[in-house]
């Protein structure tokens, strides 16, 4: 399986991203992506692939996934009958990251997230257990959310019955998908995404030639260039048309766009609805 890089937005800049989702079936290819992930099965069965383990999930299994560790989740035969149900919890890989590796209170916290980039599987037992907490951070925002999340992890790292999922012998940094020139992209994309992107430049910070850069990128993200910035810059642009303080003008330049009419037609493209009625068709709802 190619696997890809996935870009994780965090609305309104938050800490913590929490969805509970129900589907026919897990979509997402072998993938990775920066930020730790807790998954909780609430329904569903088929077989999990972690770095380079393969084993079978059902119903109530908890996952935690550490950073840049890629994963994919393949629903079985059955599912296209019952569906999935999930709840997925996702954190930056800089989550209070001083106090966690400065301060003693968050010393368990911190041996759970460094034995997390081999993958936990936790007991279904305590599964059960917590299950509770976790449909409860579904419905929790800002500063409530954040601190619930500590005390999940607080609870997580006092657990001893668990399985590590990766071998001993993986290490994330010997595989291409981290590779230097990889992360100093994405890097440099996520942190300037607003303002121009001109190929040449990236394709420097990867120190490759602009062509190769292209092929490179578009077997790791799945995109080319154009269309990966284009995604954020989307996503961005919907953050600021919900919260309805800008006109339909000013979101296309402040989300990085410098023509009015490509703004409209890419944002079509990418949400089926003009700016306006997206904002209508979302407050509507």
């Amino acid at each position: 399986m190619r696997i890809m890089h996935e870009h994780i937005d965090f609305p309104g800049r938050a800490a913590v991203k929490v969805k509970w989702q129900k589907k026919p079936s897990f979509t997402y290819p072998w993938h990775f992506h920066s930020e730790y992930e807790l998954l909780f099965v609430i329904k569903g069965e088929g077989t999990s692939f972690v770095a380079d383990s393969i084993e079978t999930f059902s119903s109530n299994d908890l996952v935690l996934l550490g950073s840049n560790l890629p994963h994919y989740w393949k629903s079985g035969e059955n599912n296209k009958f019952s569906g999935v149900e999930y709840i997925v919890v996702q954190f930056s890989n800089d989550f209070f990251k001083e106090a966690i590796s400065s301060y003693p209170e968050f010393h368990l916290i911190r041996e759970l997230l460094e034995r997390s980039l081999r993958g936990i599987r936790f007991n279904k037992s305590f599964s059960v257990k917590i299950r509770a907490k976790l449909f409860k951070l579904t419905k929790e925002k800002g500063f409530k959310r954040t601190i619930s999340l500590l005390n999940i992890l607080q609870t997580l790292a006092k657990v001893r019955k668990y399985k590590l999922l990766a071998g001993e012998l993986y290490q994330t940094e010997n595989h291409d998908f981290t590779s230097n020139r990889l992360i100093k992209t994405m890097h440099y994309l996520n942190s300037g995404y607003l303002k121009k992107i001109e190929l040449k430049k990236v394709a420097e910070i990867a120190n490759m030639h602009p062509s190769a850069f292209c092929r490179f990128f578009k077997q790791k993200s799945g995109k080319s260039l154009s269309e990966f910035v284009n995604d954020m810059r989307i996503s961005y642009a919907c953050r600021l048309i919900i919260e309805g303080r800008m006109s339909v003008s000013q979101v296309c330049f402040e989300s990085g766009f410098n023509n009015l009419s490509n703004f409209n037609r890419t944002f079509k493209k990418h949400t089926g609805f003009t700016p306006s009625n997206y904002f209508f068709e979302f407050h509507k709802k």
